[in-house]
């Protein structure tokens, strides 16, 4: 099982209708939650390990993660709101957000008991490692999972209108990679974090594999040992951008735990083929998401179809 720890939120979205502009859609998403529910469309077992409201929103939260069999026995509740992000969508189908986190359940995540034996890999990712007093708790579970051996997935998704101290958490950030052994971070992430292209020196940090997103141009990972494979991305007529970077750390993840590789140890073992086949993978699947508004991942016989065109 993969536990998928993070925020659930409503993104609200604009609906374009010919050429004007309809009021805004509440759809569910947040990129963990995202994730989680691309795991589990994929195939693969998962769990989300998260708070939500009791209010309205955290209940529809809920509900599509039952509907989608997404495990939720981690999941906390409170009666504080939902966190709201509001979508504005570029020409090139590119999002961009506004958030409205004040006060907000999933703020308030404390650290879970022990996670269920059966967990393989925990992924974390975006707001719940920078809003606090979350943020705190999930980083505590992400050192306590990794000192038991069980693999780490991040992506720090950067929202920089919701980190005040740049440099705090660029610091942050990087106590963290001794824990984590997949690192997954889009061009604009790497940019942020002012490391350019350095994927060489983050796999030297601690991760056993770095893979940076490279939006219409693919995918590319690099090793601890220094291999460095890449893939093209996949040609679709894009609708917009929304979740596919969290469809591509749930391809990434469900491909490994296909090949029983979701050890920390274990991602030493795959070869340049082995890397390509998983990043191409995900490149599809990231592709089918492009194609449709929203973040609608793939289930796993839509990825197979795409790859049969």
């Amino acid at each position: 099982m993969i536990v998928v720890a993070g925020e659930a939120l409503i993104d609200l979205v604009p609906q374009q209708r010919g050429d004007a502009l309809t009021p805004l859609r509440p759809v569910r998403g947040g990129g963990p939650y995202n994730t989680a529910v691309a795991l589990a469309r994929l195939g693969g077992a998962a769990a989300f390990c998260s708070r939500l409201s009791t209010d309205a929103f955290g209940t529809s939260l809920l509900e599509r993660l039952t509907e989608e069999g997404v495990g939720t026995g981690l999941v906390q509740r409170g009666p504080e709101p939902t966190t709201l992000a509001v979508a504005s969508v570029g020409a090139d189908g590119s999002a961009s957000y506004s958030f409205y986190t004040g006060g907000t359940a999933d703020r308030l995540f404390t650290l879970p008991p022990a996670l269920p034996e059966q967990t393989r890999a925990v992924s974390f990712g975006t707001c719940s490692l920078v809003l606090e007093p979350g943020a705190s708790a999930y980083e505590e579970l992400m050192r306590r999972e990794a000192g038991r051996g069980v693999l780490v997935a991040l992506d720090p998704n950067i929202r920089g209108e919701l980190i005040p101290d740049a440099d705090a958490y660029r610091s942050r950030f990087r106590s963290w990679l001794p824990y984590v052994s997949l690192l997954k971070l889009s061009e604009e992430d790497a940019a942020w974090l002012g490391l350019g292209l350095g994927l060489p020196e983050l796999a030297a940090a601690g991760p056993a594999a770095v893979v940076l997103t490279r939006g219409g141009d693919g995918l590319t990972v690099r090793t601890r040992d220094g291999g460095e494979y890449a893939v093209p991305g996949e040609k679709v007529e894009v609708v917009d951008t929304i979740g596919a970077g969290d469809t591509v750390n749930a391809a990434l993840l469900h491909a490994l735990a296909a090949r029983d590789l979701l050890t920390p140890g274990a991602l030493a073992e795959l070869t340049g083929d082995g890397w390509t086949e998983i990043l191409t993978f995900a490149a599809r699947a990231a592709a089918v998401t492009c194609s449709r508004a929203g973040a609608e991942p793939p289930y796993g016989r839509e990825v197979a179809e795409f790859a049969s065109r």
